[in-house]
């Protein structure tokens, strides 16, 4: 099968999927805006020296630190799974956008960059907070259109994507500690 007919099928699959995803949810939202509100949850079991396995769903998997940072290096780390959350979400608004704007894509591409400055994780230096510093994504879209059309994807995604928001705004959480005995 040539690379063209292949390119070409996942475009009408994915087209389909989008139509269809957004289509049921538009449907659903009509019916009960109550039913646009999802959570979402996931668990986790200390391993290793510092690791954890995380059941999500229906999804397992394991999360390390390198052994700087006293792991075993058997998977990606906490603040790494953080960044392949953003790319991932990225992925998909784009996708999502493109289709509903349409804006033709003919590759993708996010990389993500972050700085972490240990002292604030060690608490060596209180001033300095133990999570990034800053990210950086860097976005490379290839396609036909013009790069104004890009610009206007790219500030529709930024304005709906999930997980850039958690990384963007301070999001309310709550920590319940419980204890044995």
């Amino acid at each position: 099968m040539s690379e063209t007919l292949i390119d070409s099928t996942l475009d009408s699959v994915r087209a389909e999927r989008l139509t269809a995803a957004g289509t049921a949810w538009g449907e659903r939202i009509a019916a009960n805006t109550a039913s646009a509100a999802l959570t979402f949850k996931a668990s986790g079991v200390s391993t290793g020296s510092v690791s954890s396995e995380i059941t999500a769903g229906n999804h397992r998997f394991i999360v390390d630190e390198p052994e700087a940072l006293a792991g075993d290096d058997a998977a990606a780390s906490p603040v790494e799974f953080a960044l392949g959350a953003l790319i991932s979400c990225q992925i998909v608004v784009y996708r999502l956008y493109a289709h509903q704007l349409g804006i033709k894509i003919d590759s993708l591409e996010i990389n993500a960059d972050a700085d972490l400055d240990v002292r604030g994780l060690f608490g060596v230096e209180e001033t300095v907070r133990p999570g990034f510093g800053e990210v950086r994504l860097t976005v490379k879209i290839e396609g036909p259109e013009t790069r104004e059309r890009y610009e206007e994807l790219q500030a529709t995604v930024d304005e709906h994507c999930p997980v850039l928001d958690i990384f963007t705004n301070p999001t309310p959480v709550s920590v319940e500690l419980v204890t044995a005995g």
